[in-house]
């Protein structure tokens, strides 16, 4: 834990004059004030001031007292691509008092209940994102060599090429913050990339993730190029996930508790880890309204013969829910003894409400003794819906408005999104019914002269 004397001392060798004061509003979305570094101390003690009905979902009218941001000095972070500028993630205050409508609060009551009942959730994420420019009728992969084209681009040495100055300024900046960077490749769409970093505990892997958004923005502008965590920008191609990697940890001693060489069941996980699967999978319904939390983010959760809907073959997003071994076609799998990751995740969640989530609900599966029934094998995508649905497995809801209803009959996730929840859901209703007004180009040229 920095002090704040620590933090003066940073602040004058890395030689900072101002302070960005960083918190997140409902939908992930980094919100800042700029401050004079000689303001630190006052920001540290009363905060930055914002008015919170200027935003979406913040539980604030126009009459309502200022959100005070207050920095997390542990979160000190030096902007790598501008000198002189550092910025902190912040929890915000009302009158003195934690603000639970912020994302940030709201995920350190869970994570309290968490450490109280004797764990650590670890999390780590693979941050698909697309570079793109905008063209006058949408937009379109940026490809500065005209080389990104392959059907299967996974992995191309050209495709990686073509974008190589941004990954390095990417990863040397992640190495300087000390990340644990160690990774990058072209994903399975023209366009996208992914950049991987150690793991740690959820709420650092929260605030990481966030400033790696604002750092996509920032190094991708340089080249003349949009970084969008969109999650399905393109009709034919994958979309983006956040799959996360994650375990619970013993408060104490760090030791991972879903590890279990002698596990019958092969996958080297604990009795722990499967009664988290339980929990994941009671409440996935529910959940994904909150992992995959946008309209856009369904046309990545497809099922049937959406399952092919990109130049590649696959869309790499299981829609079933499901757990199995090292096999990418299930919902959790399992990346090695005591690693779960969920695929499921969409690029475009809220990192705070998504990991609050997901922990509570798997925390209720360990309270209740679930179990997740036996591991899938096979490749899932083969199976058909008549086969699935025969073998009993339930599929992730197939619209916003579809999760919405099961979020709505979910006591345990409504709990961990608590006085955000309502704001949420309303916010979601009317981003729902917004779309669905809406007349596609698809729609004209399908039924303009159709009938």
């Amino acid at each position: 834990m920095a002090t704040r004397h620590d933090v003066h001392s940073r602040l004058d060798e890395d030689n900072i004059e101002f302070l960005l004061a960083q918190f997140v509003d409902i939908n992930g979305s980094p919100k800042v004030k700029m401050v004079p570094v000689a303001s630190f101390d006052d920001i540290v003690d009363e905060g930055a001031g914002f008015a919170g009905a200027a935003l979406e979902g913040m539980g604030q009218g126009p009459h309502s007292h200022d959100m005070m941001a207050r920095p997390d000095i542990d979160t000190y972070t030096p902007l790598p691509w501008r000198s002189g500028v550092a910025r902190f993630a912040c929890d915000l205050f009302v009158d003195g008092e934690p603000y639970m409508y912020c994302p940030r609060q709201n995920m350190k009551r869970v994570l309290a209940d968490v450490r109280a009942a004797g764990y650590s959730f670890q999390v780590g994420i693979e941050p698909e994102h697309f570079l793109v420019t905008r063209t006058d009728d949408g937009i379109r992969v940026w490809d500065p060599n005209n080389v990104d084209s392959l059907d299967k681009p996974c992995y191309d040495f050209k495709g990686i090429a073509n974008v190589m100055d941004y990954l390095q300024d990417m990863m040397a900046a992640m190495d300087r913050l000390g990340w644990g960077v160690y990774q990058a490749d072209h994903e399975d769409a023209n366009g996208q990339y992914e950049i991987n970093f150690v793991y740690t505990d959820a709420l650092t892997t929260a605030d990481r993730y966030t400033f790696f958004k604002m750092m996509t923005s920032q190094y991708a502008q340089k080249y003349g190029a949009i970084a969008t965590h969109m999650a399905k920008p393109f009709t034919d191609r994958t979309g983006s996930g956040g799959h996360i990697h994650f375990h619970l940890a013993d408060a104490e001693t760090g030791e991972n508790l879903f590890e279990d060489e002698d596990d019958p069941r092969g996958l080297g996980t604990s009795e722990l880890g499967y009664q988290f699967i339980g929990g994941i999978m009671a409440h996935a319904p529910g959940l994904t309204a909150v992992m995959s939390p946008t309209v856009n983010c369904y046309k990545r959760l497809q099922v049937g013969a959406g399952l092919t809907s990109s130049a590649s073959g696959f869309n790499w997003t299981p829609a079933f829910i499901s757990y199995g071994d090292n096999n990418r076609t299930q919902m959790i799998r399992t990346a090695g003894p005591g690693n779960l990751e969920d695929r499921t995740i969409s690029a475009a969640c809220n990192p705070y409400l998504a990991f609050s989530a997901y922990v509570a609900a798997g925390m209720d599966g360990i309270a209740r003794k679930l179990d997740p029934g036996e591991p899938n094998s096979g490749n899932m995508y083969e199976l058909g819906l008549d086969e699935i649905q025969r073998r009993g497995i339930r599929l992730l809801p197939q619209s916003l408005n579809e999760a919405l209803g099961e979020l709505r009959k979910d006591e345990v996730v409504q709990a961990a999104l608590g006085v955000i929840y309502d704001e949420f859901v309303a916010l979601k209703v009317s981003e729902w019914a917004e779309y669905h007004a809406q007349v596609s180009k698809w729609e004209v040229d399908r039924y303009l002269t159709l009938f």
